[in-house]
């Protein structure tokens, strides 16, 4: 996931909804475990309209004085850092 995947649709003091283009639910399942384990994060839901056309829409609200942006980065940041992991362990075991 990168920039040019998200699609801010709505940017609130407490809540951020996004698109996240060329992705499904793996990758946004993965990422909203990741955020609700985060004590700054009163929810993470997605949605993707339909199974077959339709792209994830977002929805991250934050508790009080937290900003969703930051509370994202460290998010995908956590993602990416476990991805890398887990890719390495891949490769150490299967020949």
């Amino acid at each position: 996931m990168n920039n040019n995947n998200i699609e801010i649709i709505e940017d609130k003091t407490l809540e951020l909804k996004f698109i996240v283009h060329g992705e499904s639910h793996g990758v946004c399942n993965a990422l909203r475990h990741i955020l609700m384990k985060n004590p700054d994060v009163e929810y993470a839901v997605y949605n993707i309209d339909h199974p077959l056309t339709g792209e994830p829409e977002m929805t991250i609200k934050t508790k009080r004085g937290k900003r969703p942006r930051i509370v994202l980065k460290k998010a995908a940041k956590e993602l990416l850092d476990e991805t890398k992991k887990f890719k390495t362990l891949i490769e150490e075991n299967i020949s």
